[in-house]
């Protein structure tokens, strides 16, 4: 944890102490204790165990970091029960708003300290011990949630064959770090709208900056769930499926045909476009934005970390010039020539090559010629099937959905691709005409910073600039299937501030029944 973090966790753990302690004055004077013990950080939580008779060990929890917070916050429930306080709403008031509730038990001439035998009289009702024990699930849940695991659903198949569609995992927290929510004001168990009312789930009222405890960087050819950074604005037609930014750039190229003739400048086509086709987009489809720890979560395999430079050459990636790691059930694309017969989907299966219909493992093209997803040793099986005349590797074109999405800069496919070099905190680059399409997005908006483009010039904060540092280190990410992935191929760098945590287990597999030999498998 970084200093100015552990700073963090601190004056929250005593502002929780040191803003009731005026009431807490009061409360102490009525119970029979010196009001000077109210007014001594910690000190006081000690005292109010001892009023409350609960047991001396729940101070020392109150030191473990976040957790902590919420133990003093049960202290303090605790104390005002031998003030006569039962029922829901008081226990609601001193906790969301003891800095007025507490100094009015301690003061008004009303409330008295009852004592702790006038605790152990009193009764819940069933309703009210559910509702207790709810609260009490909530809160653990969401706990346990933010800063230790998640489940997780797989649910495309861009990472055949090492985890399979409706694949149920758990990702680790603690791995980099638990993150904190930007958004803390939000529905419990929802991610980014509410089930059923189709609702948005949480509120921007209070917006926490990124900040990561305990953080630690991802480690290249783990497994990572993280928040799509091409999420951040999207259209309520279409949510993540198609991007804002891909139906923007369609619409772009559209305008951009059908306004070649009115202009000679490339540039000013270029203007023009992107502005019609943002009025278009805007006026036919319902816009609108997420904060980063609301975006739709996706999961890949982390190829290239901060400060590595990769290159795919026909569907093989390199790192750092030399060839990466390869998945052991990582799936390629291969187009296979028959002679005189037909390939079919129980032949494969029967061979112990698995093919899922959902992600199409095998399309016949023509006859005698197929399409199919392999591993590397399914295709040591697949080259000993009789009548297969010859194998080769699918390499497919460049087409401009590819990042950096700029063929006047350069145009690259999803099998040759780079090289291209991943920014790392606190290192510098030049700004040229050859990087700026592939940096700009990092340091405009991933990074905060006002970016324009004026005479020639780069301006960042209205400052000319011909550099620029880095903040925070990026990540590229890939899917093991290939072929028939949506990942940093198409929309760039992973910010470490979208990283949420490591894939860790699969607990369940299900595909119209349990895939037993799936169960309690670590993911590597």
């Amino acid at each position: 944890m970084a200093q100015n973090e552990l700073l963090t966790v601190v004056l929250i753990a005593l502002l929780l102490v040191v803003l009731p302690a005026p009431g807490l004055y009061g409360m102490f004077r009525k119970a029979g204790v010196e009001g000077w013990k109210a007014l001594v950080p910690f000190y006081n939580t000690w005292m109010m165990l001892d009023i409350a008779k609960r047991p001396r060990h729940w101070f020392f929890w109150q030191f473990i970091p976040v957790v902590g917070w919420f133990i003093t916050l049960g202290i303090i429930v605790e104390f005002v029960k031998p003030f006569g306080k039962f029922k829901f709403y008081q226990h609601a008031l001193a906790v969301l708003a003891g800095v007025a509730y507490l100094p009015y038990i301690g003061f008004n001439q009303k409330d008295r300290f009852v004592g702790v035998e006038a605790v152990k009289k009193h009764k819940k009702s069933s309703a009210r011990e559910w509702l207790d024990a709810g609260i009490f699930a909530i809160v653990a849940a969401t706990l346990i949630r933010t800063f230790v695991f998640e489940a997780y659903t797989i649910p495309t198949g861009s990472m055949e064959k090492t985890l399979l569609v409706n694949d149920f995992l758990f990702v680790s927290k603690f791995s980099y770090g638990p993150r904190i929510p930007n958004t803390p004001l939000a529905v419990p168990f929802v991610h980014h709208t509410v089930p059923v009312i189709n609702a948005k789930s949480y509120s921007e009222l209070i917006k926490i900056p990124y900040t990561r405890w305990f953080a630690s960087p991802v480690k290249r050819n783990d497994v990572v769930v993280f928040n799509l950074p091409a999420g951040d604005t999207l259209t309520k037609e279409y949510d993540s499926k198609v991007t804002y930014y891909e139906i923007l750039r369609n619409a772009e190229e559209q305008q951009m045909r059908l306004l070649q003739s009115q202009y000679n400048d490339p540039r000013q086509l270029k203007q023009a476009a992107q502005s019609r086709a943002r009025d278009i987009v805007w006026g036919e489809y319902t816009i609108t934005t997420r904060p980063v720890d609301k975006r739709e979560n996706y999961i890949k395999r982390c190829v290239a970390i901060a400060g590595d430079t990769l290159q795919i050459k026909d569907a093989v990636l390199y790192i750092n010039g030399k060839p990466a790691f390869v998945p052991p059930n990582s799936a390629t694309q291969y187009r296979v020539f028959t002679k005189n017969r037909v390939i079919t989907k129980e032949e494969l299966e029967e061979e112990g090559i698995a093919i899922n219909d959902e992600t199409f493992d095998i399309q016949s093209m023509t006859s005698g010629q197929y399409l199919i997803n392999l591993t590397a040793s399914e295709l040591e099986k697949f080259r000993k099937l009789p009548g297969i005349d010859s194998i080769k590797i699918e390499v497919e074109e460049p087409e401009n959905r590819i990042f950096p999405h700029d063929p006047s800069v350069v145009q690259w496919s999803i099998d040759n691709f780079g090289p291209l070099w991943v920014p790392q905190k606190g290192a510098s680059i030049e700004l040229n005409g050859k990087n700026i399409a592939l940096y700009k997005r990092v340091i405009q908006v991933y990074e905060n910073n006002k970016w324009e483009e004026k005479e020639g010039k780069i301006y960042i904060n209205d400052q000319p600039a011909s550099s620029y540092t880095f903040k925070m280190n990026y990540y590229w990410m890939m899917g093991d299937n290939r072929h028939n992935s949506q990942d940093s191929r198409f929309w760039g760098f992973v910010p470490e501030d979208h990283v949420v945590g490591e894939a860790g287990m699969i607990w369940m597999s299900w595909n119209g029944g349990v895939r037993w030999g799936r169960l309690f498998n670590i993911i590597r």
